[in-house]
């Protein structure tokens, strides 16, 4: 990643079509993408056109987006101890992983789960066997699992950066696997990243653990809790408990160049207006600009 461009984007909407997702990425200024390739919210997914993949693939080209990052849906939980669950959430993500590969999305970008009270040791080890069959049955492809780091709540997995390196080491297919960093799901979790001294010990452990070779995404989003919470709610760059010296710090970080940094954060009705806020906050920051917000 070290000398790569700053690569800021923003999650955008697949309504009307995949293909528009670029020109929103337009829109409000990104030079990357995050997108659902399905309804997040639902189990079945309408069959991907081959002129709407054609048409995504141009847009995207048209639009000056360097690449883009799919994630997967909600529903999904390769942690479950639940039979159907856990059938239905392994037929989803193969489906996930074959929408990334049509679209020549090399990101695919996941949670850990959920263990359901089976515990965190069967959990981790129960979402690790699921991915490697998943990657197996999808020997060929590309498309990369990208594995989120969790807030923590009720029996979430992968809030701590061991869980993730667990994850992984159990999967052993490094060449189709990385790590997405959330900022609040990180501060949610316990790791205090809100001063330089305390984002450089975050990020000199994550090192440490799971290994910054590994890091592939990163998720900017301030939190409307506070640190420890273990409650994910996402809220505008530098109007949350977070603050800005966080995201000044990512954005300088020349180690972090090149990885897509994404923004989640809300639309409050206009995905324009509050994209661009965001972004130009992004911008300000690493161009060493004073912000107030």
């Amino acid at each position: 990643m070290i000398g790569g461009e700053l690569m800021l984007g923003a999650h955008m909407s697949i309504s009307g079509g995949i293909d528009l997702a670029p020109l929103r990425g337009q829109e409000v200024g990104c030079r990357t993408i995050q997108l659902f390739t399905k309804n997040s919210n639902q189990w079945r997914a309408r069959p991907l056109p081959s002129d709407e993949i054609e048409r995504y693939r141009t847009n995207l080209q048209a639009a000056g987006i360097a690449g883009s990052v799919a994630h997967d849906s909600y529903l999904i939980n390769l942690a479950s101890t639940d039979a159907d669950l856990h059938r239905k959430s392994m037929a989803a993500f193969q489906e996930e992983l074959e929408r990334a590969e049509a679209l020549g999305i090399p990101y695919l970008v996941t949670h850990p789960g959920a263990h359901m009270g089976a515990g965190e040791e069967a959990g981790l080890r129960r979402v690790a066997a699921s991915l490697q069959a998943l990657l197996k049955h999808t020997k060929g492809y590309r498309v990369q699992v990208v594995i989120e780091t969790a807030a923590g709540q009720g029996t979430s997995l992968g809030y701590r950066f061991d869980q993730i390196a667990t994850i992984l080491d159990q999967i052993g297919i490094p060449e189709r696997t990385g790590v997405c960093l959330d900022t609040c799901h990180l501060f949610a979790a316990g790791y205090d990243i809100r001063t330089p001294e305390g984002y450089a010990a975050v990020i000199d452990e994550f090192d440490r653990i799971v290994g910054l070779p590994r890091l592939r995404v990163i998720h900017l989003n301030d939190s409307k809790k506070e640190l420890g919470s273990r409650v994910d709610r996402h809220e505008h760059i530098g109007r949350g408990a977070i603050g800005l010296e966080a995201f000044r710090c990512l954005v300088t970080d020349p180690r972090l160049r090149g990885a897509p940094m994404i923004l989640e954060t809300p639309k409050d009705g206009d995905f324009v207006t509050s994209d661009r806020a965001n972004l130009d906050t992004l911008r300000r920051l690493a161009e060493g600009h004073d912000v107030a917000r």
